[in-house]
């Protein structure tokens, strides 16, 4: 099988160049999309079997979504694809000299181009501990984590009678306050205060209290600063507490010293800095504070002929001399740019310009009519920027499919406060866990 599966990736060295690619989310698979059909054999490799769309992760976390309507298979999307081989697994090593991918359980792949695409983790600065603890929101299983731990809060609510436990169980902590943690904050509310208010008999779900900690000044900190005010007050207005320069000190099992004060939670959701995966230390390149590979302007790595990183894991100074951000957008042109080099190179054509990001407008959603939109010149609050947002997320989902699902949910949910995937599933030894560390 291992024979086969590497004669199906590639074929006999010097006959036709073999690219592998690392990472499956927007940059890898935008890249494999652009590499089909340009006379190479491409192996995109990746820990999971889908294409998660990740801004509208939040949306599963919180019952809105389902974890089908955001993710695709990435075999169904590059079914066409006749030159490229989907092979899921985790690589662990890459071996410049070499010039092989080494994948967990499965061998070594060799390359003459090698893409690295393989996002982001959070940093928990320091604190690995805490995440015994708290909760964070990266892939479809900590979206699942984060429903049982809502939902769940709530029915065990409505069995206690001690008041204190009844506040800790309803008391949502959201620390960062980056568009993950406003985003969350705010679905939250919109959980508890409209869409859970007449389900139960002895709790009022309106009381439960969400409190979003960030450390910095202000909320969405890389928008412009009228967009941040407009998300406070928004927030507010769902009845999140909103704690600016308030820095987390420590997270237990039983809630969170933050900023001098105790919060007593049963739900934290750690929304806080990312750090880049450790592609850096498998090449041994030179990173970035957060871990990310510095990059050259055509997104390759200095001193690695024929390695390439984008997205997340790469760190390239934009127009105004910072790192680009990390964003879906961002990645996807990398990921399209990338493909040109490499085409270009095998076509023997020359290369084209550095690469220079367009940049289409960021926009993050606060609630049910309420977004904040920045595109270029132009700011957009309230209906207009949600309305904004819900046409390009629809517009950038993957499948017909996925697109007439989503719509249907959200319309349905705009007309009735209602959210279809409010099903408690899965084991809780989690809580069991912080019941016990009480």
């Amino acid at each position: 099988m291992r024979k086969d599966m590497e004669q199906t990736a590639m074929q006999a060295h010097g006959q036709r160049p073999r690219i592998v690619i690392v990472g499956a989310g927007f940059g890898g698979l935008t890249a494999a999309r652009g590499l089909a059909g340009r006379g190479a054999d491409i192996l995109l490799i990746d820990r999971e079997n889908h294409h998660l769309f990740q801004p509208l992760l939040y949306q599963v976390a919180t019952a809105a979504l389902a974890e089908s309507d955001i993710a695709t298979p990435v075999r169904a999307v590059l079914r066409r694809a006749r030159d490229v081989t989907v092979l899921m697994g985790e690589v662990t090593a890459v071996d410049p000299a070499r010039r092989v991918v080494m994948v967990r359980d499965t061998g070594d792949f060799p390359y003459d181009h090698l893409i690295l695409a393989t996002g982001a983790a959070y940093s928990w600065f320091g604190h690995d501990d805490w995440t015994r603890y708290a909760t964070v929101l990266k892939t479809l299983d900590d979206a699942a984590a984060i429903r049982l731990r809502l939902l769940s809060a709530f029915e065990r609510a409505e069995s206690r009678s001690d008041a204190g436990e009844i506040r800790r169980l309803l008391t949502f902590v959201v620390v960062g306050g980056g568009p993950t943690g406003v985003e969350l904050a705010g679905s939250i509310a919109e959980l508890a205060r409209s869409t859970l208010a007449r389900d139960f008999r002895h709790i009022e779900p309106r009381q439960a209290r969400i409190v979003l900690c960030e450390a910095g000044p202000r909320l969405l900190a890389a928008f412009p600063a009228r967009l941040s005010a407009y998300t406070v007050r928004a927030l507010g207005g769902l009845g999140v507490e909103v704690r600016l320069g308030a820095t987390v000190d420590e997270i237990d099992a039983g809630g969170v010293d933050v900023a001098g004060e105790r919060i007593e939670s049963a739900n934290v959701f750690w929304c806080a800095g990312t750090a880049a995966r450790p592609a850096a230390a498998w090449i041994d390149a030179d990173a970035a504070r957060n871990g990310a590979v510095k990059v050259a302007p055509d997104c390759s790595v200095p001193g690695h002929d024929g390695v390439f990183a984008l997205g997340d894991v790469a760190s390239l100074a934009g127009s105004d001399g910072k790192p680009l951000p990390g964003l879906a957008a961002v990645a996807e042109q990398q990921g399209k740019y990338v493909a040109r080099v490499i085409a270009n190179r095998i076509a023997g054509r020359p290369p084209p310009g550095p690469f220079r990001y367009r940049d289409l407008g960021t926009l993050a959603i606060i609630g049910r009519s309420r977004a904040v939109a920045w595109l270029g010149r132009m700011q957009l609050t309230g209906f207009p920027a949600w309305l904004f947002w819900s046409l390009v997320h629809l517009f950038l989902l993957a499948g017909f499919r996925n697109r007439l699902v989503v719509y249907v949910n959200w319309s349905w949910a705009w007309f009735t406060y209602g959210r279809g995937a409010r099903l408690i599933t899965g084991v809780r030894d989690d809580e069991d866990e912080h019941d016990a560390a009480r």
